[in-house]
């Protein structure tokens, strides 16, 4: 009988790839893959350890595997990801119930760990960053029709808030040839959506060619029969350039969709935050934007509380948002970080003043996105098919507005047998909190 190995994926879309990775070369192995790690003999747990909250995640995570292991359900357990390249050996005497703890690097010998793992040795080792793998092999774990695509690992950007270029290293780009293989590979598998993913997507290909690619990979990409939508994450809005711009314009396979993490609007915060631009570039640059690229959907993220964040500079983002009425937004308190630039400054915000401040913004954004659904009623839309819900007795997916587990879904009746991963046309009727309804329709143009 095989060895079962269940692996727990925690954190973003970036960290999900490393563990498809994984998983293909443990599947190739010969060890039997399982979604359920509680009917494993040994748990994987890819854990993130970006902020407080995620790292809150990755222990709890752990805490309960290792009461299964003392029950005697799983065997083993390993931990990797960022949480234990971030914590190193203090995360191996935190957890003495893990029979190995990894570093990102280790990820490439996750077959040779378990090797010795299963040899009954403990495992604690911390390889080069620089060892893990950008490309090879991968198992789809997401829904079939939908994958991601890292072109790029690490960061450069040295944002004083984050611990990101510490715990995952230099940024280095994907060889194009190499992500257009894996593309390609991608479409063949029955992929329809693709999802260009990096720390920083904008910044793709400086480290390889001495300036950004991603246009180029973005041209290339709409070439590959197959995909229907094709989304980009994560573009600095310093680096959004008129060429970028023109190529999401003219290519209809590109979703009109652009993530663009600014964190605040405040030139003097951004400022300390090690980012540049200030409140009249960012307007500017949304502007120009929404004029080149009509219709887009603009998706950000925003950090309240910041050390030395006054009621003032506070004020100014809640009217920025206001003014600007992002179509998608998330607005999270600071986390004060060990080892980062900013968990050392003076003026550090009480953390209810910076959860209410969050609160507010958030509390100011479902109203501007209850207004913006709204005007959606009565709209054609295209969405792709992700399930049936048997409570409500509907189907739900997603729009070319939304991103998959980010932003909001769309529920709608149809008659007939849908196919998940199947694209209909749906007749916006009402809303529901951050979500549309609808009904099937055929024969109209979406939008």
């Amino acid at each position: 009988m095989p060895i079962k190995i269940g692996l727990v994926s925690l954190g973003c879309s970036k960290n999900l790839v490393d563990s498809e990775r994984m998983l293909y070369k443990l599947r190739q192995r010969g060890y039997e893959l399982v979604t359920e790690p509680g009917l494993s003999d040994i748990a994987v747990v890819n854990t993130c350890g970006f902020i407080q909250s995620a790292k809150e995640e990755a222990i709890e995570t752990i805490i309960e595997l290792g009461k299964l292991k003392a029950e005697g359900t799983i065997k083993k357990i390993i931990i990797t990801g960022c949480l234990s390249e971030r914590y190193r050996e203090e995360a191996a005497e935190l957890f003495p119930e893990a029979d190995a703890v990894i570093g990102i690097g280790n990820q490439e010998d996750i077959v040779d760990v378990i090797d010795h793992v299963l040899a009954n040795e403990r495992v604690v080792d911390f390889a080069p960053k620089e060892k893990l793998p950008v490309t090879g092999g991968r198992i789809i774990s997401t829904l079939p029709f939908f994958a991601y695509l890292k072109v790029a690992e690490g960061c450069d950007n040295c944002c004083s808030y984050c611990a990101i270029p510490k715990i995952r290293g230099r940024f280095r780009s994907v060889p194009m040839e190499d992500a257009l293989k894996e593309a390609r590979w991608l479409a063949e598998n029955g992929v329809t959506e693709l999802i260009v993913i990096a720390q920083d997507t904008t910044r793709y290909g400086e480290d390889l060619y001495g300036e950004s690619k991603l246009p180029e990979l973005l041209e290339e990409l709409c070439k590959i029969d197959g995909f229907r939508w094709i989304r980009v994450l994560y573009c600095y809005p310093e680096r959004i350039t008129d060429r970028l711009l023109d190529v999401i314009a003219k290519e209809p396979k590109i979703v009109k969709y652009m993530d663009i993490p600014i964190q605040h609007c405040n030139g003097a915060v951004l400022y300390d935050m090690n980012r540049s631009g200030d409140e009249k570039q960012l307007r500017e640059l949304i502007e120009k934007i929404r004029a080149k690229v009509p219709g887009i959907v603009l998706r950000t993220t925003l950090i309240t509380g910041f050390p030395g964040e006054t009621e003032e500079q506070f004020g100014g983002l809640a009217e920025f948002v206001k003014d600007i009425e992002f179509d998608r937004l998330g607005c999270f308190p600071y986390s004060q970080e060990e080892g980062t630039v900013a968990g050392e400054m003076a003026d550090q915000v009480d953390e209810e003043v910076r959860a209410h401040r969050a609160d507010i913004i958030m509390e100011q954004q479902q109203l501007i996105h209850s207004r913006k659904n709204e005007e959606c009623i009565g709209k054609v839309m295209e969405a792709v098919v992700e399930g049936f819900d048997k409570w409500a007795e509907c189907w739900f997916g997603r729009t070319r507005g939304d991103a998959p587990d980010i932003d909001g879904k769309v529920f709608f009746a149809g008659e007939e047998k849908l196919d998940i991963g199947q694209y209909v046309n749906i007749k916006i009727t009402d809303t529901l909190d951050y979500d549309l309804t609808g009904e099937v329709i055929a024969d109209e143009s979406a939008q």
